[in-house]
């Protein structure tokens, strides 16, 4: 039988790179560390990992049980937290992985609300887009992904089950006037990177054009301080312009357009308590 200890270490090192970044983040000396991975090779019969030059990379077969590894510890964690929910919601832990703009307004008041009704259930919280939250929360890293979808058609992988949170409006940014899109066919359009701006490019395919973009960045605040430069116009969500708003760039709500906030949780319902818990929190706080 494979130890958990040591898939937790082949975990780390794939995830860190290297065996002094696993040893640091799993408090363990680096000897230890080549140590278990040693007794691993042994118990699987396989080479693990690889001599490059001063470091070491994952051979296939130990990139393929380091997946498998990662799935199996954040399920033992899972289950631990969930076993801890399940002494009572005065104890125990909740884990959620969000985008920025959730974080910053409404998670707050979530924590608030969850640490008033249950003060010794403690929640920790990752920053992180949403198909990397997705992908934390199949592998049991997580309990709770907050996501958002422009398409409200868009299927979930089997065991995926969404709670609503809120319809998030979105806002066209510009200084020089026109509530629509079309007005600033011809502006320079400021975008996110090429995987977050395919609804702006439908929001302007449906309004006849092409934008011309000439400024990418993720960053909300970023995106804001170009638009008050004069550097171009955007499109922004309603949560973005909650966590950080330029006083001086008019904002004006596309209507029809949203983008539908959703926590995601996984398995067969129920959802434990203190999952359960912070949903309630989360659709019941904003």
């Amino acid at each position: 039988m494979l130890d958990l200890v040591r898939l937790r270490v082949l975990a780390a090192v794939a995830r860190y790179g290297s065996l002094t970044e696993a040893a640091r983040h799993l408090h363990y000396s680096q000897p230890s560390v080549s140590h278990h991975l040693a007794r691993l090779e042994a118990e699987t019969g396989a080479q693990l990992l690889q001599r490059v030059g001063r470091g070491v990379r994952l051979t296939p077969a130990g990139q393929l049980l380091a997946d498998r590894a990662a799935e199996i510890v954040g399920r033992v964690e899972s289950a631990a937290a969930e076993l801890s929910s399940h002494v009572g919601l005065n104890a125990g832990r909740v884990r959620l992985a969000g985008f920025s703009s959730a974080l910053s307004t409404l998670v707050p008041r979530a924590a608030a609300a969850l640490g008033r009704d249950h003060p010794g259930l403690e929640l920790s919280l990752v920053d992180t887009h949403p198909p990397e939250a997705l992908q934390m929360l199949r592998a049991g890293q997580v309990d709770v992904a907050l996501i958002f979808r422009y398409d409200e058609r868009a299927a979930e992988e089997d065991g995926i089950r969404l709670v609503h949170v809120l319809d998030d409006p979105v806002f066209l940014l510009s200084t020089t006037g026109g509530a629509r899109l079309v007005d600033h066919r011809d502006a320079i359009w400021i975008a996110g990177c090429t995987r977050c701006r395919s609804h702006l490019l439908e929001l302007c395919a449906a309004a006849g054009f092409t934008p011309k973009i000439g400024y990418t960045s993720d960053d909300m605040v970023v995106m804001q301080a170009l638009v008050a430069a004069g550097m171009g116009v955007t499109v922004i969500p309603g949560l973005a312009l909650r966590a950080h708003r330029e006083p001086d760039v008019p904002a004006v709500v596309l209507p029809g357009s949203v983008r539908r906030i959703y926590a995601a949780t996984y398995g067969e319902p129920p959802d434990p308590p203190a999952t359960a818990a912070l949903l309630r929190a989360l659709t019941t706080s904003d």
